[in-house]
C-alpha cells in the first residue's frame, strides 16, 4: 500500500495537469469544475478500495493467528491431560531451545495452564478485533456499491 505522502503528492500533480488541461483547452469554468469533480470521485473511490483490501487482509490475518492460537491451547490442553496421569515423583523435562531442564509437574502444569488461559484471552481478543473488521468491510463495500450507483445516475 502506498503511504498516505505519496498519495497526496499524486493528487496534487494530478491536480495541477487537470489545471493545465482546463486552461489551455477549455475555456469554460463549469467544464474544469466538472472535472474536479470526477478526479475527486474516482479519488475517493479508488481510496475506498484501498481501504477495503487492507481490510480485508486484516481480518485474514487475524483468523490466521486464531487458528494458531487454537492449537497452541489444543496442544497445551492434551500435555496438560497426559502429564496428569502420571504419578507426583515423575521426573519431567521442559525443553528450552536445544537443551532440556528438570521441572516439577506442579510447575509445568502451571505453565501449560497459563498458556491455554493467554491463548483463550487472546483468541477472544481477536474475535473482537475480527467482529470489527468485518464491520469495517461492510461499510466500505457499502460505500462503493453507492459510488457506483450515483455514477451511473449521474
Amino acid at each position: 500500500m502506498a503511504a498516505p505522502i505519496d498519495l497526496e503528492l499524486k493528487k496534487v500533480e494530478i491536480q495541477r495537469v487537470a489545471i493545465l488541461i482546463c486552461s489551455h483547452l477549455f475555456s469554460s469554468v463549469l467544464t474544469c469544475s466538472h472535472l474536479f469533480s470526477v478526479f475527486n470521485s474516482s479519488y475517493a473511490f479508488s481510496e475506498l478500495q484501498v481501504k477495503m483490501i487492507d481490510t480485508q487482509q486484516k481480518v485474514k490475518l487475524a483468523d490466521l493467528q486464531i487458528d494458531q492460537l487454537t492449537r497452541v491451547q489444543k496442544h497445551a490442553k492434551l500435555t496438560h491431560a497426559e502429564i496428569t496421569t502420571l504419578p507426583d515423583n515423575t521426573r519431567l523435562y521442559e525443553g528450552v531451545g536445544r537443551m532440556f531442564i528438570l521441572q516439577s509437574k506442579e510447575e509445568i502444569n502451571n505453565q501449560l495452564m497459563d498458556k491455554q488461559k493467554t491463548a483463550d484471552e487472546k483468541i477472544k481478543e481477536l474475535e473482537q478485533k475480527k467482529v470489527y473488521l468485518e464491520r469495517s468491510v461492510k461499510e466500505a463495500e457499502d460505500n462503493i456499491r453507492e459510488m457506483l450507483l450515483s455514477r451511473r445516475a449521474h
